[in-house]
């Protein structure tokens, strides 16, 4: 079993900067892939970073050069730093994780948190 706490959400201006936190726990290694999924109001979920078990990652392109997805493997702890905060990245933001890359790719996660709310708003 493994559990995923968010942390770091909040209320931000349009241009801004949060940084989100993920903590994971229970039967999880490095190898795992793991990434931050979003869901706006009236949106469906989509994908915002991944980062796989080797360190590689991959982000949308809506948010790309803007946000960077990083992991500390010593204590499983994945890291969305969001710059330049535009509107539309008011959401709830999820982390998620899988013992397969293409499983966190395509929304199909075994594990999930509960999700933290970011909200850009002047």
């Amino acid at each position: 079993q493994v559990q995923l706490v968010e942390s770091g959400g909040g209320l931000v201006q349009p241009g801004g900067s949060l940084r989100l936190s993920c903590a994971a726990s229970g039967r999880i290694s490095s190898a795992y892939a793991m990434g931050w999924y979003r869901q706006a109001p009236g949106k469906q979920r989509e994908l915002v970073a991944l980062i796989s078990g080797g360190g590689s990652s991959n982000y949308a392109a809506s948010v790309k050069g803007r946000f960077t997805i990083s992991r500390v493997n010593a204590n499983n702890t994945l890291y969305l730093q969001m710059n330049s905060l535009k509107p539309e990245g008011t959401a709830v933001y999820y982390c998620d994780a899988d013992r397969e890359f293409w499983r966190v790719l395509r929304d199909n996660s075994a594990y999930w948190g509960r999700g933290t709310q970011g909200t850009v708003s002047s």
